[in-house]
Order: C-alpha cells, then structure tokens, then sequence
C-alpha cells in the first residue's frame, strides 16, 4: 500500500502545497465542474476525466465531461461514458456548460490548442479557475492550479495520487478504479513504456483489490476489434517501409485507404508501435491522411534515449512524450514523406 506520506511527496514536488488546499477549500462545498480531455481523446484522457468524474459525483458535485470530439468505439464500456457531452456535435449545451461552470478541470493535456479550434477560443474566455492534471512536457500558464509531472507514465496514476493527496483515497471505488486502470494500461503500453515505475503497479495492485477486473479490461480493449479494423491493420503493415540503415520505420495510410476500410475513430489506435517490434528499429511512425480537416497526422514512437517529443515539436508542428509523440504536416503526403526521410538520414539513434 501506497503511504499517505508518499503520496505527498511526490505531489509536492510539482504543485505547491498552498494550491493543494486551495483545491480543497474550492471543493469543500458542492460546484458545477466542468471537465475537459484532449481532442481525439485516448484511453488516458478517458480514463482520467471520467474517473475525475465519478469521484467529484461521489463528492456532492455536479460534473460534466466534455470531450471535443468522440472518443474511440472501444472506450464506450468505460463507466459513465454514456454522460460525455461532445463538443462538435453538442456546441451550443457545451458552451452554456462552461459558462455556468464553476470550476475547469483540464486533464491530459497542457496547452488550450490541444482541444482543437472552436473549443479552444470558448475556454479561453472562460473566467472559472481551471485546474490541470497532466504528464506532458512544457505545459502553458493558462491553470489557476497545476499539477504537472513528466516523470509519470499517465495523467490516471496522477489522479489516482490526486485524490489520494486531497485526502480522499477512501473515495476511490470499483467504478473510479476502473477508469483510472484504464488510463494507466493504455498509456504505459500494457506496462512496457519507460514511465511505469514500482509505484504504477503497487497503485494497479491497489485498484485491483478493490474488485477492478484486470483480466477483463485488456479483453474490452485490445481484443475487440471489426473485421474492417483489421483489414485496415493489413494494409498498414503492407505499407510499412523500413529504413534499415537508419533503425527506422514508418507506415502510411491515406485517405482513400481509410475509406476503403470503412475506417472509424480508434480504428488507427496502436498501429504506430508495430514498427518498434521490428529487430534493430528504434524509431517509428505513421501517417495518417485526413482530407476534410487538409492535414497528414502523423504519431511518432522511439526506444531508449531518441527523444520524439522534440523531433515532433523542431519538425511537425507536435509534441508530446520523450518516447511517444504526435504532430501534423499541412503538404501532401508525398511531400511529408520525403520531408520525414531526408530528416531521418540526418539524424543519430
């Protein structure tokens, strides 16, 4: 079991003890709280903000989360998921939401752009406190509170730590615990990825002792694609090229290719990782063409020290982790090709 004296220290380190009882006096009596993931929202963002969710409902709130846009298929069984408000289709409710909201919390993101256009001019004229929950590099200035640490794999093990800081651990249930294992078996790639630590599996080891189905979750979520998921997937593989000489791989999937596959959001999720599983290769990507918003999206995954947060952010208007990082090109896919490759040439793994 994780000590409540841990606990403090690691959270001190990133967030000032007098914003801890800030948050708790902002708490203390029942608020309207609005609760905001990342566009394109992953098993983290999920994860964090409904278990955010179930927690602030447990506690008197009345929270609502909303998410930019629609989150993959395969998170739908998350518990609550069915309360997400969707920004794109739901913009008029989801604005007087925010307006009448209390409290902000934005979690698994640290920059308003990462909520794409349109949301994020309504957050930024926004006058509630926001409170951010976030594990990414070089998070903006726009939080009255911010708890911010690069060190942990997920922003789920941050609230987990959260909650537990706020001395509420007790609170933290089946349902919660659900979604918060969710976040940090996604995030931490099944628990491979460099950010999970000793302290990630005594938290899981916590979360499943309180009755959180370890065994069933991998199941809802890695096992339970369509048959044109995996076609697509196919395709993707047929596309893989391998840059040997420079311990490099990437794939691409065009728009046609999308369709032809009757591709829906979370049909993409994970593909980028099959080039690490090549021998020799420490470095990977996707492309991922997108007609209607005119942009290539590109995902980025390295091993060991080559940092792809900083090629995401140097290269392709990105960023994100040292090992795992996202970014887009506004050219053609040809172009973003030949651009990616004359970058990579240059580069030392």
């Amino acid at each position: 079991m994780i000590s409540n004296f841990t606990l403090k220290n690691v959270i001190s380190q990133t967030m000032k003890t007098q914003d801890i009882q800030a948050i708790k006096l902002l708490l203390a009596t029942p608020k309207k709280i609005a609760i905001i993931p990342h566009k394109g929202p992953d098993g983290d963002a999920m994860g964090s903000t409904l278990g955010l969710y179930h927690f602030l409902l447990k506690n008197n709130h009345e929270p609502t989360v909303i998410a930019p846009n629609e989150f993959p298929d395969f998170l739908a069984w998350l518990p609550g998921s069915e309360t997400v408000k969707i920004f794109e289709k739901e913009r008029e409710n989801s604005v007087k939401i925010l307006e009448e909201a209390d409290l902000i919390f934005t979690l698994d993101f640290n920059a308003l752009h990462r909520v794409g256009g349109g949301m994020e001019e309504v957050l930024a004229e926004m006058k509630a406190p926001f409170i951010m929950i976030d594990h990414h590099q070089k998070p903006d200035d726009y939080a009255a509170y911010t708890y911010s640490d690069t060190s942990f794999g997920s922003t789920c093990e941050m609230l987990y730590n959260f909650i537990s800081f706020l001395g509420k651990k007790e609170d933290i249930d089946k349902t919660i615990g659900t979604c918060i294992y969710t976040g940090i078996l996604t995030d931490s790639g099944s628990f491979r990825f460099p950010g999970t630590t000793g302290n990630t599996h005594r938290v899981v080891a916590e979360l499943i002792d309180l009755g959180v189905e370890n065994t069933k979750i991998p199941t809802l979520l890695f096992e339970n694609s369509s048959y044109s998921r995996l076609q697509l997937l196919g395709r993707a593989l047929q596309n893989l090229k391998v840059l040997s000489d420079h311990q490099t791989a990437y794939t691409t999937l065009t728009q046609e290719e999308l369709d032809t596959f009757d591709y829906i959001k979370g049909d993409t999720e994970g593909i980028v990782n099959y080039g690490l599983s090549i021998k020799g290769i420490v470095f990977t990507a996707i492309f991922i063409e997108n007609k209607d918003e005119k942009i290539i999206k590109i995902s980025f995954r390295s091993q060991g020290d080559f940092d792809v947060n900083q090629f995401a952010r140097d290269h392709f208007q990105g960023g994100g982790h040292r090992n795992a990082a996202g970014g887009k090109s506004e050219v053609s896919m040809e172009e973003t090709i030949r651009k990616f490759e004359d970058l990579v040439t240059n580069l030392m793994l």
